[in-house]
């Protein structure tokens, strides 16, 4: 589905602002789980490998010593309901009922893990009750649960959202983009476990809506999208929860994109 709305820019933008910058590119896009070996270094002269959910490293070799690597993770579909805003903030609830989540995304390097800067992160999903901004009834010319971050040294941006609602044919997701000097490097989905999900929906206002009807297994989308590499490590905080999820990216020599 095609933005048929006209919403305001500001003349110099963060992405086109930073593609002058002549920052380095990025060709494929892979994705680590926060919290596991991938997201760290080994020893000088071992390497580190990851399969989806799990982590495993080798034993050092003679000759040139390796780095770390992360594990490249298809890329999914945008889906309907993307607008290019470029809108930076942190807090995107705009009021939005739901249990308060903290959503933190590091982009990394990927030979090694090292954070990367001034990465461009887009994220947008739908609310407690399944709906998007500007593209449900009712919520025409809105801008809940959209925003963007631009990553500090550490290579992390963060979100204060709340946890998305389900709709119709589809698991429980997050959407999101990466742009590296002005271009778009990656466009994923971000997953929850499902028996997080069914904590969650046991209280209001998700409660309220029973009968969830896909999980993550029955999702092409989320087998598309690396399937358990996909899915955000979830604890409690406070109220509600943090999540989190580290993506790494591989560098390479791109054009500057506005």
């Amino acid at each position: 589905m095609t933005d048929t709305h006209d919403y305001a820019r500001t003349t110099f933008s963060r992405r086109k602002a930073l593609s002058l910058l002549g920052l380095a590119g990025v060709a494929l896009v892979p994705a680590c789980r926060s919290g596991r070996s991938e997201s760290g270094t080994t020893a000088a002269g071992a390497t580190s490998t990851t399969a989806a959910g799990g982590s495993g490293t080798t034993a050092p070799q003679t000759g040139t010593p390796q780095t770390a690597t992360c594990v490249l993770t298809p890329e999914s579909t945008e889906g309907p309901f993307y607008l290019d805003l470029d809108n930076v903030r942190r807090d995107i609830t705009d009021g939005k009922s739901g249990a308060p989540l903290e959503l933190r995304i590091t982009v990394v390097d990927a030979v090694g893990c090292a954070p990367i800067a001034d990465a461009t992160v887009d994220i947008w999903h739908a609310d407690a009750g399944g709906a998007y901004s500007s593209f449900s009834p009712g919520a025409t010319g809105q801008t809940f649960l959209r925003g963007t971050q631009v990553s500090g040294a550490d290579g992390a941006v963060t979100f204060d959202t709340v946890y998305p609602g389900w709709y119709g044919g589809r698991a429980v997701h997050i959407h999101t983009k990466v742009h590296v000097s002005g271009s778009v490097v990656h466009t994923g989905q971000l997953y929850f476990a499902d028996d997080a999900t069914d904590d969650v929906y046991r209280a209001a206002p998700y409660s309220s809506r029973p009968g969830r009807d896909v999980r993550n297994a029955q999702d092409g989308i989320f087998r598309q999208a690396g399937a358990d590499s996909a899915v955000l490590d979830v604890t409690p905080k406070g109220n509600g929860y943090a999540a989190g999820i580290v993506v790494g990216v591989e560098r390479a020599a791109a054009p500057n994109q506005a």
